[in-house]
């Protein structure tokens, strides 16, 4: 089962994605939370293998619950769903952890499809916010070729042989549960090596963390 949990504080729209999670048995919906109180009271006693957060919030703003989420649930994949399509909004809950990003006007008929792709390590993002992610892309690079650091400048031993290891598989597009296999070891294990790399990098999601890995020469992809 992968168990979701929505934060979504719109009645029509909580009830439109709850009804579509529960329409397939591959999904368990754990909660519904209107705020952040209620997102944090949920988070406390369950963990999620998807959140689906909305920005917009009565108590304070979604970003915050996508940063605490990723922080205590490593694993778990994080995707926006939302009304704001601004680039501030966009960035900041990728810099929080957000691995998806989908505006509530284009939802597609299948929507569990985003969901198992997210889960499958990939980012689901509408166009439009693609568009204005690789435009910000290439501008930033542009402002900063001349001063970017050679790949063999990068630190030795910043992350240790076995971290390298697990990064490789999640820049792959493995699972967690899927890189203890392949390993040998316990999902649990996996997890732990996960935090630590966030924590050498300090970076809070997946795509962060292969992103800096590679620019510091501690990743070939």
């Amino acid at each position: 089962m992968i168990r979701v949990l929505l934060v979504e504080d719109e009645p029509g729209f909580a009830e439109r994605f709850a009804d579509i999670v529960r329409s397939d048995p591959e999904f368990e919906l754990i909660g519904i939370a209107p705020n952040c109180a209620a997102a944090r009271a949920v988070l406390a006693v369950e963990k999620p293998d998807i959140l689906l957060a909305d920005l917009g919030l009565p108590d304070g703003s979604g970003i915050d619950i996508i940063r605490e989420t990723a922080a205590r649930y490593p694993d778990c994949d994080i995707m926006v769903v939302s009304v704001f399509g601004d680039e501030d909004h966009v960035l900041a809950s990728i810099e929080a952890g957000a691995a998806g990003y989908v505006l509530k006007d284009s939802i597609p008929e299948e929507f569990l499809g985003l969901l198992r792709q997210l889960r499958a390590g990939g980012s689901p993002i509408t166009p439009v916010i693609a568009r204005k992610l690789l435009t910000r892309f290439k501008a930033d690079s542009a402002r900063g070729a001349e001063a970017k650091v050679p790949a063999t400048d990068a630190p030795p031993g910043v992350l240790s042989p076995r971290e390298t290891e697990v990064l490789t598989y999640i820049a792959k597009g493995f699972s967690f549960n899927e890189i203890a296999e392949l390993l040998g070891m316990s999902a649990h294990t996996v997890t732990t090596h996960v935090k630590r790399i966030y924590q050498k990098l300090a970076v809070h999601s997946r795509g962060e963390a292969v992103y800096e890995a590679t620019q510091m020469g501690l990743l070939r992809q």
